[in-house]
């Protein structure tokens, strides 16, 4: 899955992947047009590389990434942390109307109107 990059002496041959799984290759590549359409570091390097180098080459650079990253996911066995997400207003946002329901159950808040 690994885009090509062969030169000698200045000079630029073929950028063609080396062969492998088309399965996996395929499903990466359907990965990678998902998370380009998210809000994530994956859709930002997308947007960096394929004004200098294309669409699909882009999407075969980003599916790499998708690669590396559930590599690394399952090498260290932790959950995924998208570095442009902030998880903590997340889990706030999710949970403050639990929150605000029970500090007015239990008398904390004036019950409204």
């Amino acid at each position: 899955m690994c885009p090509g990059n062969d030169e000698s002496a200045g000079k630029r041959w073929t950028g063609r992947t080396i062969p492998g799984n088309r399965y996996v290759r395929a499903i990466l590549c359907e990965i990678a047009w998902a998370a380009i359409r998210t809000t994530s570091q994956f859709k930002s390097r997308y947007q960096g590389l394929v004004i200098r180098r294309g669409t699909k080459k882009a999407i075969i650079a980003i599916a790499h990434q998708v690669l590396k990253t559930v590599f690394v996911w399952l090498s260290r066995q932790v959950p995924y942390q998208d570095s442009t997400v902030d998880y903590e207003a997340l889990l706030v946002q999710r949970n403050a109307p639990r929150w605000l329901r029970q500090l007015k159950k239990y008398g904390y808040l004036p019950k409204a109107a």
